[in-house]
C-alpha cells in the first residue's frame, strides 16, 4: 500500500482499467471511479495504462483539469500467460511517467538515482535473483522448458541470442529506438560474431510481424528461430545477448551474460550493459541495486488468492506454484464424460500450457481431436477404457478435497491426475505408488512433508472438513477403542482396491473376530449418512454406530482404525494411530500399516514423511477455494483451517438446491448400474 488516504478518488479512463478496479484500489489505497461518470472536482488523479491510449488520455485529462496522473503497468513478474483472464502477480505504479519511456522523468529512474546501500536489502535482492534464475521465472511463464538442442539449435557452435520485440510496442519508442535499431543490432551481431550462430528469441505475440526475421531476410543474414520455449536456457547458454529494450535483457543480466543494448533500456547505462543507444552518463549500480529499485521498490505485489498486498517473495513463490502445476499438462486437454457441474469444478485443474480444456461429448470425438491437435484425452475415474493410440489421463478426487461433500456439489480443491491406474486402483501401479516405491526423497522435501503433516494435524484438516461435533461414547479405561469407517460399497476404491473384503458388514465382522473384546465404533460414510448414496446392508457387531461428525473427531477418539481402503486410514497414520488394512489402499504395504492382504510388489519400507511427501505434495494438484487458482498444499491447509461463512444470494441458493437434487439422482442411477 502507498499509505495514501482512503478518501483519495482515482478516475480510471478505460473499461480495461475498470475491470482491474479492485486491484488498482488496493495498490493505490483509494476509491476507484469511472471517468466521465464522476465530476472532475472530486478526483484526486486520473489513472491510465502505460503507453496505451488510456495512458495518453489520462495525461490529457490531467492537464485539462489540473490533476495529477498515475500510470499503471504490468510488473516484471506478471502472470502465467498474457491476457486479461489471468490475475496479475504485480503491477508498477508511476506518478511521473513510466519506466520504459526515458524521454520523460519516471519514478523508477528516481529510485535508481538513489540506489539502495542497505546490505540486508541487497542480500535479499541477491537471494531473489537466485530464486528467479533457479526456477527460470519470467514475466510470463506458460512456455515449455526445452534444452537448446530440443529447441532446434544445432550443437557444436557457440551462439549469440537476439531478442525480438513487438512492432509498435511503446517500449521501443520509449527507449529512443526504432525498427532500424533491430537491423543495426543484427548487423553488429553478425560482424562481431562471424563464427557463431545467430539465434532469435521470437516474441510470443510477434507472429508474422517479426522485425528480426524481416531484417534478416532483407540483409541475407542466416538466423535460427526456436519455437515457443522458456527463455532461460537460451539466456544461460548464449555467449552474449543482444536486445533493444526488452525485459529479457535484464533477465540475461541475472543469468550473468554479457548484454548489448541498442536502445536506452531502463537497466542500461549503469555499467552492467554494453550500450549503443542514446545513453546519458548515469550513476553506476550493481545488479542487486538495479533489481532492488525495479522489483522491490517500484513494483507492487498482490497475493494471487485474496488480492491483498504481499512481499515479492510471496508473489514469486505463487508464480512458481502456478507455473509448475499448469506445466504438468503440456498438451491440450480434451475431456469426455463430465457432467456440467464436474466441468465447472475441474476446469481450473485442467488448464495447462495450452489453455483451458475442451469438453467433448463422446470418447470418439475426444480421441480424434487429441490425435489431430497432439492433445491428451482426460476421463474421470477408472470406469472408462483409455484410448490406446493417443495420450490419456485419469482424474480423481485428491486427499484434501473440500469443505463439504462432493456429492453435495461442493467444489473440489484438490484432484489426482494419473495414467492407466489412479491411486485407489490396486490392479496395477499408479503414479503415486511408483513415486513411493522408487523416488529419492531429499532432506528438504522430507522436512517440508513433516511440517505439512504437523500443520494438518494442528489445524484439524481432513478430506471433507465437516463442522459437526459428535457425541462420543464413554468407554471404560483399558478397553481398546477401534474405529471402523464405512465406505460406499459400489465405489471403485472397493471394487478395484479390496480383493477380499467387499462390504462394510464383512469388514466389521472380521474386525470383531480379530478384536473380540474391543469397543468398536462403526462410522457411516458421510455420503451415506446424508442420504446421498447407499452403504449396503447395515453392519452388525458394532458397539456404537456414528452418523455425525467429521472423521477427525473419531480418529482422535480411537486407539486403532480398521478399514478396507478408506482414506481414513491415511489420516489416522498422519495422527500416529495404529491402522489395520483389509484391502490395498495406496498407503498399505510400505511397513506403516498392519496389512491383512499382502502386496508383494510393494517392497520398500517407507517413512511417514516419504508417504506424505508423495501423497500430499508431489502427486495431487491443488486449487485455492477463494481464487480458483493453483496453490500449494500448505496454502490449502491454512485456508481450510480458517472459519469462513458462505454468503450465497437467493438465486444461487436456489440453483444449488436444484442442482443438488439432480446430482443426487444422477449418483443413485450411476450406483444402480454398477
Amino acid at each position: 500500500m502507498t499509505g495514501r488516504s482512503q478518501n483519495d478518488v482515482y478516475a480510471v479512463v478505460s473499461l480495461g482499467l475498470w475491470r482491474l478496479r479492485e486491484d488498482i484500489a488496493t495498490i493505490l489505497g483509494g476509491r476507484i471511479v469511472f471517468w466521465p461518470l464522476h465530476p472532475p472536482k472530486g478526483i484526486t488523479a486520473f489513472v491510465g495504462w502505460g503507453g496505451r491510449p488510456s495512458g495518453l488520455r489520462a495525461r490529457t485529462l490531467g492537464a485539462r483539469h489540473d490533476r495529477p496522473v498515475v500510470i499503471v503497468e504490468d510488473g516484471f513478474v506478471k502472470s502465467y500467460q498474457p491476457g486479461p483472464e489471468e490475475p496479475a502477480h504485480s503491477f508498477v505504479v508511476d506518478r511521473k511517467g513510466v519506466y520504459f519511456d526515458i524521454a520523460r522523468p519516471n519514478d523508477l529512474a528516481g529510485l535508481m538515482n538513489e540506489p539502495c546501500v542497505d546490505p540486508n536489502e541487497l542480500a535479499r535482492s541477491a537471494s531473489l535473483i537466485d530464486l528467479i534464475r533457479a526456477n527460470r521465472l519470467s514475466k510470463y511463464n506458460n512456455s515449455p522448458l526445452l534444452s537448446t538442442a530440443a529447441a532446434g539449435i544445432p550443437g557444436g557452435r557457440q551462439f549469440v541470442l537476439l531478442v525480438e520485440q513487438i512492432p509498435g510496442d511503446a517500449s521501443i519508442a520509449g527507449a529512443l529506438a526504432s525498427l532500424d535499431s533491430f537491423s543495426a543490432m543484427l548487423i553488429h551481431a553478425r560482424e562481431h560474431n562471424p563464427d557463431k550462430q545467430l539465434v532469435v528469441r521470437a516474441h510470443p505475440a510477434a507472429g508474422d510481424g517479426s522485425i528480426l526475421r524481416r531484417a534478416a531476410e532483407k540483409l541475407g543474414i542466416e538466423i535460427t528461430v526456436p519455437g515457443r520455449m522458456n527463455p532461460w536456457p537460451l539466456l544461460e547458454e548464449a555467449d552474449s545477448v543482444y536486445t533493444v529494450s526488452s525485459q529479457l535483457g535484464f533477465e540475461a543480466l541475472m543469468a550473468r551474460r554479457p548484454v548489448h543494448c541498442f536502445g536506452t533500456a531502463w537497466y542500461a547505462g549503469r555499467g552492467l550493459t554494453v550500450d549503443y543507444g542514446k545513453q546519458q552518463a548515469l550513476q553506476p549500480m550493481s545488479l542487486e541495486q538495479v533489481f532492488h529499485a525495479a522489483y522491490l521498490q517500484y513494483a507492487r505485489y498482490l497475493d494471487i488468492h485474496d488480492r491483498s498486498p504481499c512481499r515479492a517473495e510471496r508473489a514469486i513463490e505463487q508464480a512458481i506454484i502456478i507455473r509448475d502445476q499448469r506445466n504438468r499438462l503440456p498438451r491440450k486437454i480434451y475431456a469426455v464424460g463430465l457432467s456440467p457441474w464436474k466441468r465447472l469444478a475441474l476446469d481450473p485443474f485442467l488448464k495447462g500450457m495450452h489453455g483451458r480444456a475442451v469438453h467433448m461429448r463422446t470418447m470418439g470425438a475426444a480421441e480424434n481431436a487429441a490425435r489431430r491437435k497432439d492433445g491428451c484425452v482426460a476421463v474421470w475415474g477408472s470406469e472408462r477404457v483409455l484410448p490406446a493410440d493417443v495420450p490419456a489421463i485419469r482424474i480423481e478426487d485428491g486427499f484434501i478435497r473440500s469443505r463439504g461433500l462432493g456429492a453435495d456439489l461442493v467444489m473440489p480443491s484438490s484432484i489426482a491426475i494419473d495414467g492407466g491406474h489412479v491411486y485407489y486402483d490396486a490392479r496395477g501401479e499408479s503414479a503415486l505408488e511408483h513415486m513411493i516405491a522408487t523416488m529419492t526423497f531429499d532432506a528438504g522435501l522430507l522436512a517440508r512433508a513433516g511440517a505439512l503433516v504437523d500443520e494438518i494435524v494442528r489445524r484439524g484438516v481432513s478430506k471433507y472438513n465437516l463442522p459437526a461435533m459428535p457425541e462420543m461414547p464413554d468407554v471404560a479405561p483399558g478397553i481398546l477403542k477401534i474405529l471402523v469407517p464405512g465406505q460406499v460399497e459400489k465405489d471403485a476404491s472397493i471394487r478395484f482396491g479390496s480383493p477380499e473384503v467387499k462390504t462394510n458388514a464383512d469388514l466389521l465382522a472380521r474386525v470383531r473376530v480379530l478384536y473380540p473384546d474391543a469397543y468398536i465404533v462403526y462410522k457411516e460414510h458421510p455420503d451415506v449418512a446424508a442420504g446421498l448414496r447407499s452403504g449396503g446392508a447395515q453392519p452388525q457387531g458394532a458397539n456404537f454406530v456414528a452418523r455425525s461428525g467429521d472423521i477427525l473427531h473419531w480418529i482422535e477418539w480411537c486407539d486403532r482404525v480398521e478399514t478396507m481402503t478408506s482414506l481414513t486410514g491415511f489420516e489416522a497414520l498422519l495422527r500416529c494411530k495404529h491402522v489395520g488394512v483389509h484391502g490395498i489402499p495406496f498407503y498399505a504395504g510400505w511397513g506403516l500399516t498392519d496389512d491383512r492382504v499382502s502386496v508383494p510388489r510393494r517392497r520398500r519400507r517407507a517413512s511417514l514423511e516419504m508417504l506424505a511427501a508423495a501423497a500430499l505434495i508431489l502427486y495431487p494438484s491443488y486449487i485455492h477455494p477463494v481464487s480458483r487458482m493453483p496453490c500449494s498444499p500448505e496454502d490449502l491447509v491454512q485456508e481450510f483451517g480458517l472459519p469462513r461463512a458462505k454468503d450465497f444470494g437467493i438465486v444461487r441458493r436456489s440453483i444449488l438446491m436444484v442442482s443438488r437434487v439432480v446430482n443426487r439422482c444422477a449418483v443413485r442411477i450411476r450406483d444402480m448400474r454398477v
